[in-house]
Parts: structure tokens; sequence; C-alpha cells
């Protein structure tokens, strides 16, 4: 049962890599295996049978998630945006007072706190703004070097919480070449992105591990603002009418979906 349901937590944040300003690392967050999961690659070798064991149907899921859900993803956001996006800001919202435990779980609250939540707020707003006024380019002369590059620095975006890998590919002009690449399992693409996202990850894991370790709370309510902030791409240009209230029912069902998903991951 624990394999079935790691393997389904696996397939969403699988879905969520592909998803235009969606993080990985929020999805993780909100299905309570962030931390665990940092531990377990992080110190793979200390023991090899438990962490094979806990990362083994993640990864199948993760896998599984990007080759299946890429298109019906696409579709859903395509016929029906305004459900998927409330459905997507439930799941958000949801998170939250989960979040907000977990930060106070090993320290008392400060209101100076805030201020993390804040700044990372803003900075998701901004980046939610920058990556809709970005082209979408495709260039099929990268090299391996430059391919590599990208995938270390898409590697932020899958480790942080709320930070959007999607921008990040935007910014390198290698968004367009990285779906069709996933599509078609163009390997002289995927291979250098792997191999800098693997490099990356690892590196970013290490980074994010020394935050949990040193400034736990002020990490985790920076994660809430990372979070906050994203929303923004999943509201859509709707008024007080039918779509609004669709999107309002939407939202609530995310919120009743995250609300099973946590009684599921106990």
């Amino acid at each position: 049962m624990t394999f079935f349901k790691n393997c389904i937590k696996g397939m969403a944040i699988g879905a969520g890599a592909i998803l235009p300003g969606i993080s990985s690392g929020v999805l993780c967050v909100i299905l309570g295996i962030y931390e665990n999961l940092l531990d377990s690659i992080l110190n793979f070798f200390k023991d090899i049978k438990k962490n094979f064991k806990f990362l083994f149907p993640i990864f199948i899921g993760v896998g599984l998630g990007v080759l299946l859900f890429s298109n019906i993803l696409k579709e859903l956001f395509d016929f029906f945006p305004i459900q998927t996006k409330g459905i997507f800001v439930g799941f958000m919202l949801g998170s939250i007072p989960a979040l907000v435990k977990e930060a106070n779980q090993k320290d008392e609250f400060r209101w100076n706190y805030l201020i993390f939540t804040l700044i990372a707020f803003f900075i998701g707003i901004f980046s939610v703004i920058l990556e809709k006024y970005m082209v979408i380019t495709v260039n099929d002369q990268l090299s391996f070097i430059y391919l590599m590059m990208t995938g270390f620095m898409m590697s932020i975006g899958v480790v942080v919480p709320g930070v959007s890998s999607t921008i990040i590919l935007m910014l390198f002009g290698v968004y367009g070449i990285y779906l069709s690449s996933i599509s078609n399992l163009y390997f002289p693409v995927l291979i250098p992105m792997g191999l800098g996202l693997i490099i990356g990850g690892v590196f970013f894991m290490k980074v994010t591990k020394f935050l949990f370790q040193n400034f736990y709370s002020k990490t985790f309510y920076t994660i809430i603002g990372f979070t906050l902030g994203s929303m923004l791409v999943l509201v859509p240009d709707i008024g007080i009418d039918l779509n609004g209230s669709i999107y309002l029912l939407s939202i609530i069902l995310g919120i009743t979906i995250i609300s099973l998903l946590k009684n599921i991951a106990k």
C-alpha cells in the first residue's frame, strides 16, 4: 500500500514538472515528502535498502507522471482552463495550513518571519509576470555543454519549492525543444539536460538541507511566500459571472482533494 501511495505522489510531482508556473518542490511539500526526499537522496548510501525502498516508487511515479500526463494536462488546460486552474489553486491554498504548522514545529512563531514570506511572495509574482511576457523559442543548434548547464539551472526549479523550472528554461531558450524532446524521447537533448539536472539537483539539495538545518522556520515561511506568489499563474481573466462561480467551485474541489491526499499521506 505504501508503494502505491508513493507512486501516486511521484506521478503528481512528475505532472507538476511539466506544468508552466508549477513547482515540483511545492508539490513535494504539499504531499509531505519534501524533507524525507532530501534526506533519502543525500544520504542514499548510508542506508541503501531503506532509501531505495522509499525512492523507487516515487521515481517510477515521476517518470509515469511526465510521460502519461504531459498530453492529458495540456488537453485539460486547453479545453477546461478555468476548472483546471481552480483545482490547482485549491491544491496550493489547501496546503498552506499544513505548511504553517510545519514551519512552527521546531520554533515559536515570530512576526519577523513574515518578512521572508512577503519577499518570497513578491519574487514569485515577479517570476510569473516575467514568464508571461517571455517568448518561447526553439533552437536546434544547442551544444552538449549548454544543454547540460541548462539542466543544472533547471534543477533550481525542481528542488526549490515555489521556483518554476519553466521560466528558467525560457530564459535559456530551450523550453520548446525540451517539451518536444520529452514527447519524442529525443535523447541527444534529454541526456545532457538530465546529467545537468542530476548534478544541480544534488548541489541545490545540499544547499536546501543546510537552510533547513540552520534556518528551519525562516526557510518554511519563505516556501509559503513562493507558493502563494506562484498561484498568480493560475488566476484566469474572469469576472463575477458563471465562469467566476465555476472557478470558485473548482478551488473548493481542489482544497477538498488535497485534504483527502493529506489523510492518505498519514
